[in-house]
């Protein structure tokens, strides 16, 4: 029997990366390419330019194709996962009407507008299926509740009017949803001419990007919590209902169909963090880095190795894009001395995402009742062993590194191994597909360190410097 190949789309909101996996969910080939910077024509908007999320997507599908050694007869289907919360609108022949909204857009949650040369209105897989398959279907999962009449319970468009005409919507206007885990179309032969993908390739629903990672990282059951390093970074674990109104977190559609995902609050821009960090050290310091063969990552992690837990009293809250209701908001680094190098100041960046994210990860499974036993860390920052350790030392339980930390691709992997029949079902998949590369035990002394940190002051710190941080924005306006 001839090899079966699955492709794994994951178009983010830094880059497109594709994947093409055998059943075993190894990789066989893969290619990337970044997205065009986002546009802010005013304050609050965040534009996607040009058709760039659709551009990117077609290069990298070329790459990609041109790269794979195998037969193209032997991929069994494309999985499509794309940038949840952003905001698209589409004419009647499916292109663009406007300029697709990032999910920092504020217009992105603000009550639909209604114009004529509006056809449809569909988050960015959406979009995208259409551009492949000439339909106007999408998944269901990634019809998010803040920004579409979503009946969570029934995974359809709602039934009752008063819900669905708040989003102010016309049904006409919305398009078709399919479950996670099945076709929702066939690559167009316009489609295949431009991306270099077989016609006739199944285009296979997944779900909003956080709930591919989350199925692409193992995530089937309540033993494990999921830490996503990515722009936005967030926690979370499975579910089984809809929980209505919780107070710590919010119940969002998993990519297994009827089940869920409880997320925490998360982190606004994330691990750009340390991008910021990398943009402004300097070009003599990248340099240096290269010359010893390291990246800037590696070199910073080199001498944050050295600086102890708690990065001797340097405290980073990460908070660098205020929202837009309240930009007084800013991030902070305090406590400043002679002691503090550059390690001082990559390791505190780490440490105030971890910590942050550490108080919304405890009220979340405090409010659920729950207590995983260890926690699964996706994205590129997992690629990091400071990072890994941080972690584990933060939470007091063990961390794991998957052999694929790109798990949003492999997801998309796993939900065409289900829509075309190479696996029975989600958990079958994921237990052959899905594997363990590392795993990193907690330091109790760190993590005691961490602990008096974080009940002791770090929790209140927001709330502390509210008034000061008002006073500043105000004066400088």
């Amino acid at each position: 029997m001839a090899e079966q190949y699955l492709l794994g789309v994951d178009s983010g909101s830094q880059s497109t990366k594709v994947y093409i996996f055998n059943k075993k969910g190894d990789v066989v080939c893969s290619e990337s390419a970044p997205i065009k910077p986002l546009v802010a024509r005013k304050p609050g908007y965040a534009e996607h330019p040009d058709d760039d999320l659709w551009d990117s997507l077609k290069a990298v599908l070329q790459k990609v194709m041109t790269s794979f050694t195998g037969n193209p007869k032997d991929i069994v289907g494309l999985g499509l996962c794309t940038i949840r919360c952003c905001r698209v609108f589409m004419k009647a022949d499916g292109m663009l009407a406007a300029p697709v909204m990032s999910w920092m857009d504020v217009r992105s949650y603000e009550r639909f507008e209604d114009d004529p040369q509006i056809a449809y209105t569909s988050p960015t897989s959406g979009y995208t299926t259409f551009r492949l398959t000439g339909e106007f279907k999408d998944t269901a999962a990634n019809a998010f509740q803040w920004q579409f009449p979503i009946d969570l319970d029934s995974w359809d468009w709602s039934k009752d009017e008063e819900c669905f005409s708040s989003f102010g919507i016309p049904k006409e206007k919305l398009m078709a949803l399919e479950m996670p885990g099945t076709i929702l179309g066939y690559v167009t032969e316009q489609a295949a001419a431009e991306t270099g993908l077989p016609v006739g390739l199944p285009v296979v629903a997944t779900a909003n990007d956080k709930a591919v990672e989350a199925l692409g990282s193992g995530i089937v059951d309540k033993t494990s919590g999921l830490i996503s390093l990515g722009t936005y970074i967030a926690s979370m674990v499975f579910g089984e209902e809809n929980r209505k109104d919780p107070a710590h977190y919010w119940t969002n559609l998993s990519c297994i169909p009827h089940k869920y995902l409880y997320e925490s609050s998360g982190i606004r821009r994330g691990m750009w963090h340390i991008s910021w960090l990398k943009s402004i050290i300097g070009e003599e310091y990248a340099q240096q880095a290269a010359r010893e063969g390291l990246s800037v990552e590696d070199r910073l992690a080199r001498e944050a190795q050295q600086v102890p837990a708690g990065s001797d009293g340097l405290l980073t809250v990460p908070d660098w894009l205020a929202p837009a209701d309240q930009l007084y908001r800013k991030g902070m680094m305090i406590g400043f001395d002679e002691r503090h190098t550059r390690g001082h100041i990559y390791r505190s960046i780490i440490e105030g995402i971890a910590m942050t994210l550490k108080g919304h990860y405890d009220s979340m499974i405090e409010e659920l009742g729950i207590k995983p036993d260890r926690i699964i860390i996706s994205g590129g920052g997992s690629n990091s062993d400071l990072i890994m350790q941080i972690f584990a030392d933060m939470y007091g339980v063990k961390t794991v590194r998957n052999e694929m930390n790109g798990a949003a691709a492999l997801g998309s992997a796993i939900c065409v191994a289900v829509a075309t029949g190479v696996y029975s079902g989600f958990e079958e998949a994921v237990e052959n597909m899905v594997r363990v590369r590392d795993v990193y035990e907690p330091d109790s002394r760190n993590h005691k360190i961490y602990n008096k940190i974080d009940t002791g002051i770090y929790r209140d710190l927001p709330k502390m410097m509210k008034p000061i941080l008002q006073t500043a924005y105000e004066a400088c306006q």
